[in-house]
Order: C-alpha cells, then sequence, then structure tokens
C-alpha cells in the first residue's frame, strides 16, 4: 500500500499535470539517488530551457530496491497510465546476485510499463566512492537491464566518469561519498534528459528554476564541463 506521504506527492504531481496538459509525464521509481536534490524537478526545469514540455512524478522511498517497491505495490502508480516513460533505479547492483535482483524485477516492471503503454528506462547510477573500480560492473548491471526490457538506458553514472577524465577533482559526490552533490545531481538529469528526448545538453544554465520554488545553481564553468561529457556519453550510445 502507499503510505500517506506518497499519495500527496501524487496528488502534488497531478495537480502540477493538470496545468501542463500536452506535456511528457515522465514517472520516476526508485530511492534517494533519485529524491536526492530533487533529480525528478531538475530534469524538468532542464527541459524547460529546451523548449520541451516535461512533468515528473516520483515513487521514492530510502534503501529500497525494485523488488521492494514491488512489494509495496508501486506498480499501481503505473497501472494509472499516461506516462511516456517509467524511469527505474535502485543501488549499484555490481555484484553478481544483486545483478540477478535488478535484472529480474526490471522484467517485471517492464511488463507492467508496456502494458500501461509507457517506455521503461533505466536510470544507471555509480558505486560509493571506496568502490569506484566496480563502475563497469553498474554499467553492465544497468545496461543487460535496460536490454531485458528493450528499454532505454539513462547512463548517468558513465557521465561522471567522463566528467572526471576532463576534471579529476570535480565534486559529484556529497560528503557521504555515494549519494550525489549538486553538481552530481545536474549531470545525472543532464543525462537523463538527453537519453529521453533525444536532445544535446549543452548549453543548459548552471541555474535552474525548479517547479517547487528552489533556485538549484552550479558553478559555470563546472556546469560546461559535464555537459560536455554527458554530450560525449549519450552521442556514443546512440551509435
Amino acid at each position: 500500500m502507499l503510505g500517506r506521504r506518497t499519495l500527496l506527492a501524487l496528488a502534488l504531481g497531478l495537480a502540477a499535470i493538470a496545468d501542463a496538459e500536452g506535456a511528457d509525464r515522465v514517472l520516476f521509481i526508485g530511492n534517494s539517488l533519485t529524491a536526492g536534490n530533487d533529480l525528478p524537478l531538475v530534469v524538468e526545469a532542464m527541459a524547460r530551457e529546451k523548449g520541451l514540455s516535461l512533468v515528473s512524478e516520483a515513487v521514492t522511498y530510502p534503501n529500497l530496491s525494485l523488488e521492494d517497491h514491488w512489494e509495496r505495490d508501486t506498480q499501481a502508480v503505473i497501472r494509472r497510465g499516461g506516462f511516456k516513460y517509467v524511469v527505474l533505479q535502485q543501488g549499484p547492483s555490481s555484484l553478481p546476485e544483486s545483478r540477478e535482483n535488478l535484472r529480474e524485477w526490471t522484467k517485471r516492471f517492464g511488463e507492467e510499463i508496456r502494458q500501461a503503454g509507457a517506455i521503461p528506462a533505466l536510470y544507471m547510477v555509480w558505486p560509493d566512492r571506496s568502490r569506484l573500480a566496480f563502475f563497469s560492473e553498474v554499467k553492465e548491471s544497468y545496461r543487460r537491464a535496460a536490454e531485458d526490457v528493450k528499454g532505454v538506458l539513462l547512463p548517468a553514472g558513465e557521465a561522471w566518469l567522463a566528467a572526471w577524465q576532463r576534471d579529476p577533482k570535480l565534486k559529484l559526490y556529497a560528503a557521504d561519498n555515494f549519494h550525489p552533490s549538486r553538481l552530481g545531481t545536474y549531470a545525472a538529469a543532464a543525462a537523463i534528459l538527453s537519453g529521453l528526448t533525444g536532445v544535446s545538453p549543452q548549453g543548459l544554465p548552471a541555474r535552474l528554476q525548479l517547479r517547487n520554488g528552489y533556485d538549484y545553481r552550479v558553478d559555470d564553468r563546472e556546469a560546461r564541463i559535464v555537459l560536455e561529457a554527458v554530450a560525449e556519453v549519450t552521442l556514443r550510445a546512440k551509435r
């Protein structure tokens, strides 16, 4: 069953949708790596800057996997329909057993998503700082899960690596060395926007006004670096 807070968030999302007829609706399902820094709203704001109309909804809980979401009946939100994309996310899923878990529950959600007329997408995240060597395993887990459901791979974690190749000092992690900083979320949101819409992220401003009124800012120079990295990664993914 969905909790009271989640139902309230969904009601607010529906109110926003009523004010944005014709917008592409995107549902995010994940945990704090999606909820942190209001990533869905950052994606929305970036879309507006590119002249696109996109409205997001999100069902997120701390530390939850897709299996946990299934047990909480998050699929009931998918069945409401009307979404163009449903973005799925869990932890890094780099270990063999967690990779299989990601793939299994992506397939289950994928069936619900397709039946509701939407397209599944996989938001590739990243390992914590102590496990940087596992980036390739994270990428492979999410790549396989996306292929399993013929969905869209959103390579946010790969974009982080490309950004560090340009400037290894970029602070993409938050203080806990796992969750994203504002810049890390900015990079992830740009990768998601580009993956879902096909637009180039280059030229996006470093300052965004979110739907909840928050003034989202990152450093101008660092924004340009991560947007170049995202453009490189998403172009490579299309080849």
